[in-house]
């Protein structure tokens, strides 16, 4: 399968993905250890996928969301952002509600 397509079904497979440097469990940066605990912050189930360990997505990636860093938050199937819009939402109360949202549906 092309990574793109892969991509896609990854993106469009759970309500809520993060991808990542790390995992939930022993992040690999500082961007994505907040992502995570934001996320456990307003009790979000969520498909992490570590960038490390899968160059090809990593390379493809920026590409699929036009979004250059990591790490990257999709929430129904849509590019929420990286760390600092991920940040500004969650201290806006914006994240939460599209995350129960999303859970919801």
């Amino acid at each position: 399968m092309e990574i793109m397509e892969t991509i896609k079904q990854q993106v469009e497979g759970a309500p809520v993905v993060l991808y990542m440097k790390g995992t939930p469990q022993f992040p690999m940066c500082g961007f994505s250890a907040r992502v995570v605990q934001i996320l456990n912050e307003v009790g979000a189930e969520y498909n992490a996928y570590n960038v490390l360990e899968q160059p090809e997505l990593r390379a493809n990636l920026p590409k699929y969301a036009n979004w250059p860093t990591f790490p990257q938050l999709y929430i129904k199937g849509e590019l929420v952002g990286g760390c600092d819009i991920t940040i500004a939402m969650f201290e806006n109360g914006e994240l939460e509600t599209m995350v129960k949202q999303a859970l919801a549906s």
